[in-house]
């Protein structure tokens, strides 16, 4: 019998986990979750901490997270109200798989690189133009 693997499940699950898997593989999250995993950040902290990103899309990024009950947003009775970010447990659990995935990527990105080297060769190839035609006619 073939091995199941976690991609074979049922269908209303697939959606559910798909949606997890939407937030985690979009452009910030990942990167979000990097910079506090060393601990409570402030939002300027997490900004500069990962460099171009719109204060927008980060705001949005961590409400995402929050939503997601993988980042805990403390408000601090101070004037003016101090703020930090911090992973909760959920969000903890996930550096392992994490470290996991950035440790496949360094391991197998020459083999990666080649790859997409010899597609865009080969994509390259079909798509010049033969040699002595212009816009399908002979010169």
């Amino acid at each position: 019998m073939p091995h199941r693997h976690a991609f074979h499940k049922d269908e209303g699950k697939c959606r559910a986990t798909r949606a997890v898997l939407d937030r985690l593989g979009d452009k910030w999250s990942f990167t979000i979750v990097s910079c506090l995993c060393q601990g409570p950040l402030r939002f300027n902290e997490i900004r500069r901490g990962i460099g171009v990103i719109s204060q927008r899309m980060l705001t949005l990024t961590l409400r995402g997270l929050e939503r997601d009950g993988l980042v805990v947003r403390t408000v601090y009775p101070t004037v003016p109200p101090g703020v930090e970010y911090a992973l909760t447990d959920l969000g903890h659990s996930l550096l392992k798989p994490m470290v996991g995935l950035v440790e496949w990527a360094y391991e197998h990105q020459e083999q990666v690189h080649t790859a997409r080297s010899r597609f865009d060769e080969k994509s390259q190839r079909s798509t010049a133009p033969a040699v002595g035609m212009t816009h399908g006619r002979r010169n």
